[in-house]
């Protein structure tokens, strides 16, 4: 702001600039302030910098006051001293052409500041639940290896399990080729009873046959001693039929012999005997009867002795036969029922066994599929856990980001207060020596206000201003970059004016 007699001129200029690296904008802001008055100079000059989300660079606050031979130097005084003039002019209010949107801009500025505050506000509280997510992923991540401590004691559980299971395996095949040789050994029994029972079946279809041969023969010698006893009969008969054959005709010659009286006496050779002759032949008839009745009967009963003889044994031979037969039978039922209670234990243990595999199958596939599942859950525990620590992370370099741009902005904001401490006193300094020296005329020139607000600060940016602290603060630079130090330094000067003109 400079002050001249022939011209006042105030200038309002804002320019927005876009980052390079990133779509965030750029703030900058200038306020330039100059005076004269007769051969006082002086001059308030404030320039600042550019917010952008990368830091904060540049920012200056400079004061510089002239008055006669004064600076902000303490400057030697002249040696004499003057009458002081007091310019009319300077009496007049000042008109000043300020922007009317100028403190629209400034309550816009406050707001945006305040989203900002809150958006900054929301990052912290974002922050502290991805620290509180962190925690809880370490704890899950402590549980899952706990877990996998105890998955390693289901494994040896299983293991051992899985070997019983082989031991038990491993027995149960002894045992089958025990059995099995067992099952051989009764099946060589089997096959050696089963050829001494096809052995003595053979054999008593042979003593059958013989029995039947020997029956046939008795047969036919019964046959035979039928038609021997037949024959007698014939003979008898026959004997009986002569021997009243001839006693008829025995009967007859006498009758003959009595009938005639006569006797003739001749001489006859053959003088045939005929009782003599019936004897003969009766008794020879008899001795070949009764021969042959004896020869028969002693042929029968000898044959009938042998008979007997060979029916006893073979009798005996038959029952002994049968006795053996049927303890055969019996012992090859018992060996069958063994054989069938073997064949079924047999059976039963290859189930068992069947089970027992299928039983070890099933815990190991189960056992896989937990630790299958255990594993996808770990994995998928560690990807969340690798995901959030990078979004931890990018948040981290965010807030590592912030903090930057906070301590920049405290460090900026403590330098301006510092600087706008010294202007003060500088300013104060300066009206205590005007009023010593108030010799030297004072005149005013003209008034030139030329605001530069380089960019403002829009509601799209993206970094906002969190904590108390950080927040007063800011809002004192807000406060402290509102103010309008041309304002102030105009009020400053009609006060100094009116100073000097009650002490005239």
């Amino acid at each position: 702001m400079s002050f001249n007699s022939s011209k006042r001129q105030t200038t309002f200029t804002s320019q927005t600039v876009a980052a390079s690296t990133r779509p965030a904008v750029q703030h900058s802001y200038g306020v330039t302030h100059v005076y004269k008055a007769g051969n006082a100079i002086g001059g308030v000059k404030v320039v600042g910098g550019h917010f952008s989300s990368s830091g904060v660079h540049g920012g200056s606050l400079d004061h510089g006051y002239r008055a006669g031979g004064w600076s902000n130097r303490l400057a030697v005084c002249p040696p004499l001293l003057t009458a002081v003039t007091v310019n009319k002019s300077l009496l007049t209010p000042i008109t000043m052409d300020i922007d009317p949107n100028y403190q629209h801009v400034r309550t816009q500025e406050k707001e945006q500041i305040k989203v900002l505050n809150n958006r900054f506000a929301s990052f912290i509280d974002k922050v502290r639940y991805l620290e509180q997510q962190n925690k809880m992923l370490e704890t899950k991540w402590s549980l899952l290896q706990d877990q996998t401590t105890s998955r390693s004691g289901i494994d040896s559980m299983f293991e051992a399990y899985i070997a019983n299971l082989h031991r038990h395996l491993d027995t149960l095949g002894h045992e089958k080729g025990r059995l099995g040789g067992e099952l051989h050994n009764m099946t060589d029994l089997v096959e050696d009873f089963k050829q001494k029972y096809e052995d003595e079946i053979h054999k008593r279809n042979e003593c059958e046959n013989e029995f039947v041969i020997i029956k046939k023969d008795a047969d036919a010698a019964y046959m035979a001693r039928v038609e021997l006893e037949g024959t007698l009969d014939n003979l008898n008969d026959e004997v009986h039929f002569l021997r009243r054959l001839y006693d008829m005709e025995l009967q007859e010659l006498q009758s003959q012999i009595k009938d005639t009286s006569v006797v003739v006496e001749m001489d006859n050779s053959r003088n045939l005997d005929m009782d003599s002759i019936v004897a003969e032949v009766r008794a020879q008839y008899e001795d070949i009867a009764n021969r042959s009745r004896a020869e028969a009967e002693t042929w029968y009963k000898q044959k009938y002795e042998e008979m007997q003889v060979s029916a006893t044994r073979h009798g005996d031979d038959l029952r002994s036969t049968k006795t053996e037969i049927a303890e055969y039978t019996r012992r090859v039922n018992r060996l069958h029922s063994e054989i069938d209670a073997i064949k079924g234990q047999l059976k039963q243990m290859e189930t068992q066994i069947i089970e027992a595999e299928e039983r070890g199958e099933l815990a190991v596939r189960d056992a896989r599929a937990r630790l299958k599942d255990v594993e996808d859950a770990l994995q998928r525990a560690k990807q969340d856990m690798t995901r959030q620590v990078r979004e931890y992370q990018a948040l981290m370099n965010i807030k590592l980001a912030l903090d930057i741009e906070i301590a920049t902005y405290r460090k900026l904001l403590e330098g301006e207060e510092n600087r706008m401490v010294q202007g003060i006193q500088a300013i104060s300094f300066s009206r205590q020596t005007s009023e010593k020296y108030n010799s030297f005329p004072l005149e005013t020139s003209g008034v030139t206000l030329d605001l530069h607000p380089r960019s403002l600060i829009g509601p799209e940016s993206s970094h906002s201003f969190s904590s108390s602290s950080t927040s007063s603060k800011h809002t004192i630079l807000t406060k402290d970059i509102k103010k309008s130090p041309t304002v102030e330094t105009v009020e400053w000067v009609e006060t100094a004016v009116q100073n000097g003109a009650a002490e005239e």
